[in-house]
């Protein structure tokens, strides 16, 4: 082990994760999580009536995309890393703590767009052009709970002497026990190791991609889901290259990473979607029904208006009319 002083160039791990306010836990990894679906709530919600869309249309599909973005996320964590929950010596209860960390961001996604599909079906809304205009505030979101993983010493790579590596420090929880994977533990100040920080490395190269997916997004008419497939097929590219600088316990297949799979195949796959599907952009009209519905019916905004004669409006009365005779022909210059 090396003291904290003898290496000034590293990049620092926070000292703890987890703050205890009497009996309550402020835990940094769902803190971030929740700041990360905020962020994207807003941004996405900007970006859709930018679009077309009505305001407040990503929040009502979000109450439906989120929880199933967290549970498809937690089961995908858990199928992958059963060992850690279902091995030897493991309790399969920790497979519900989700606030300890642990979401696959690939459960996350399948799970989440299916929650998306069902509000985007009952707003009468269609799914690939609400993927578009979310797609970079996804990304954002995942970089933003990145962060989450920097609090809890976790999701790092093999040892090195670069300037930027990382320093793992030894944590001491309530239990007296010291080890550096200690969630709930605080930093003894001696440094276990030094590391790749690979989950900086995925933040960055998200913040990468986000920027892509905007400029692409302004110089070219992409739509029909084609852009949410570039931020898949770009962040995968990023996650597979990251996944093999990963020495953190995970399952493999033949010696490999399965998320090293996984991100290969998903990239496959968006690639094929973004060349095949529909060029163009959906027609704003579509983004919201319920107002291209109101103009193609001008007797019912008169209705609402309370405009029309048949909703009760008197018109002008015969003294009216007599007063405008009288002084029409005073007044037809003020007129033309």
């Amino acid at each position: 082990m090396t003291s904290t002083a003898s290496v000034l160039a590293y990049l620092p791990s926070p000292p703890q994760g987890v703050w205890y306010l009497g009996p309550f836990a402020l835990r940094a990894y769902a803190l971030c999580i929740i700041v990360g679906i905020v962020v994207a709530i807003w941004w996405g919600d900007r970006r859709w009536v930018a679009r077309g869309g009505q305001a407040g249309t990503v929040l009502d599909i979000a109450v439906w995309a989120v929880p199933f973005g967290l549970i498809g996320g937690r089961l995908y964590h858990v199928a992958t890393d059963w060992q850690k929950y279902f091995g030897a010596g493991a309790d399969p209860v920790d497979a519900l703590k989700i606030w300890e960390g642990g979401l696959g961001i690939w459960g996350a996604v399948a799970f989440g767009a299916l929650g998306a599909w069902i509000g985007c079906r009952r707003r009468g809304i269609p799914l690939p052009a609400f993927g578009d205009a979310l797609a970079p505030a996804i990304l954002l979101a995942q970089a933003i709970g990145r962060l989450g993983n920097w609090f809890n010493q976790e999701l790092y790579g093999r040892e090195t002497t670069v300037p930027w590596g990382l320093e793992i420090y030894e944590r001491r929880n309530g239990a007296g026990q010291v080890a550096p994977g200690l969630v709930d533990g605080v930093s003894t100040g001696e440094v276990a190791f030094v590391v790749h920080p690979t989950f900086l490395y995925e933040l960055l190269w998200n913040l990468a991609v986000v920027l892509l997916l905007v400029l692409v997004d302004r110089k070219f008419t992409i739509g029909h889901g084609r852009l949410f497939a570039l931020y898949v097929a770009g962040y995968c590219a990023g996650r597979f290259w990251i996944e093999l600088m990963r020495t953190d316990a995970a399952t493999e297949i033949a010696g490999i990473r399965i998320n090293t799979f996984t991100s290969g195949i998903v990239f496959v796959l968006a690639v094929a979607y973004f060349v095949l599907a529909r060029k163009g952009r959906e027609e704003p009209s579509t983004l919201n029904p319920g107002a291209a519905a109101h103009a193609a019916d001008p007797a019912a905004e008169d209705e609402t208006a309370g405009t029309s004669p048949a909703a009760g409006t008197a018109g002008p009365s015969p003294a009216a009319g007599r007063v405008d005779e009288a002084t029409s022909g005073d007044n037809k210059g003020d007129h033309s």
